[in-house]
């Protein structure tokens, strides 16, 4: 497995693939691994990728300022060692200073999907999103990148963003991964307290109550007093289209419920399509 940390070296190694026919798939990662990321490596694998690039990169441009970048959890050689043994070919570590050089000025806004849901309540945090991911497509050449269904709204997002912007690749969402518990597996669930965590089993309890052919306002009110019962501060609770991500009127196939709570002060998000 090749290591990176100098953008245009990876650039170079990435167009040489691609001129020898090699098929690349690009899997955009935070870091702190869990078997969540690792099953993007594994989707990358069943597409029959030949060269799998695993970027880590704690983004500082999608963070505000009241939230976690410093404190985000990190652990390069436990990364590194994850993904040499799940099959990537190449990992990525670039630092910020690299990744945006001195008066960066160019950012990438989705003005449509993002406006919404969790777009909403993190001002910036999209295009901090669409940025760096257009910079890792440049970089690593992808024929085609997989992102986590988890992040259901970021998925969404970046679809849109390689449609409008003509990318020349594909993308694979894969499905969430959880806990035995139910519970999605996130980095940011090492912030938990086991008491937490129990609380935080309300998210994926109260997604699988909701049933097509209802009222989605009644469901939303309806899943927001379950979760609050369970003792977490409810951000919001949304229920719409799949694609557009526009409110919906009844619940149905294909539509997305999608969660977001404060569990102490640890902000979590799920979400399921019926």
């Amino acid at each position: 497995m090749k290591t990176f940390r100098e953008p245009a070296k990876l650039q170079k190694w990435a167009r040489a693939r691609r001129l020898e026919g090699k098929k690349i798939a690009l899997v955009p990662t935070m870091g702190y691994l869990h078997e969540g990321h690792l099953s993007l490596i594994e989707a990358a694998k069943r597409k029959g990728a030949d060269e799998i690039v695993v970027s880590v990169f704690v983004n500082p441009v999608q963070f505000g300022p009241n939230e976690d970048y410093d404190k985000y959890p990190r652990d390069e050689k436990a990364d590194l060692a994850k993904c040499r043994k799940a099959g990537a070919t190449a990992i990525f570590f670039p630092t910020p200073a690299n990744m945006y050089l001195e008066r960066h000025s160019v950012y990438i806004v989705e003005e449509d999907l993002s406006k919404g849901l969790c777009g909403a309540r993190r001002p910036g945090h999209f295009r901090g999103v669409c940025t760096v991911v257009a910079k890792l497509f440049n970089l690593a050449h992808p024929d085609f990148a997989v992102f986590g269904q988890k992040d259901y709204q970021q998925a969404q997002v970046i679809k849109r963003m390689v449609r409008d912007l003509n990318f020349d690749l594909k993308i694979v969402v894969a499905p969430i991964v959880r806990e035995p518990s139910g519970l999605a597996r996130s980095s940011r669930n090492t912030y938990l307290s086991e008491e937490e965590k129990g609380r935080a089993l309300a998210l994926s309890a109260s997604l699988k109550t909701i049933l097509p052919g209802k009222s989605a306002e009644a469901e939303k009110k309806r899943v927001a007093g379950l979760l609050e019962k369970a003792g977490l501060v409810v951000d919001y609770v949304e229920i719409v289209d799949g694609e557009t991500l526009e409110p919906v009127r009844k619940t149905a196939k294909g539509v997305c419920a999608l969660i977001a709570v404060y569990d102490g002060k640890t902000r979590l998000i799920d979400n399921r399509v019926l």
